[in-house]
């Protein structure tokens, strides 16, 4: 992959994940179809187990941006290279730590949402997560060199 391709990526899911900070997937609204379908799979749960379970929800999707997010930071970071180094890792680490708090710090503007410092953590641990997933990953896939 080239470095502009693996780049136009990253700037892609940043859009989209901006758009998710947004006014129009604030809790108010995202209520308003998640909790139907989870009333409708759950017909006997609580109001407060529906209202857990969409937090749940809300929170795994963070998870699942910023690990994607991580990932595509690490391709472009690295590219056209190939591989693992611990430099690349930590680089797209940092970049997914600064864009989440920057993301947070965009939420501030945003009347039905506000800045938490836990989801800014929850966001930099889902990153770290890809990139030691990656790390393993890419570890085990390269042969190790003989020692000389």
């Amino acid at each position: 992959m080239t470095r502009l391709a693996a780049w136009l990526l990253v700037v892609a899911w940043a859009a989209l994940m901006f758009n998710f900070s947004t006014d129009s997937f604030s809790k108010e609204h995202t209520s308003r179809f998640i909790l139907p379908i989870l009333q409708w799979l759950l017909p006997r749960a609580s109001a407060e187990t529906l209202d857990f379970l969409h937090f749940l929800i809300r929170k795994g999707a963070h998870l699942f941006e910023y690990f994607i997010f991580s990932v595509l930071l690490f391709r472009a970071v690295r590219a056209p290279a190939e591989g693992w180094n611990p430099r690349w890792a930590a680089t797209a680490l940092l970049l997914a730590a600064v864009f989440a708090a920057s993301d947070e710090y965009h939420q501030t503007f945003v009347p039905s949402r506000g800045p938490s410092i836990q989801d800014v953590l929850l966001d930099t641990s889902a990153a770290a997560a890809a990139q030691l997933i990656l790390w393993r990953w890419l570890k085990r896939a390269t042969p190790s060199q003989p020692d000389a």
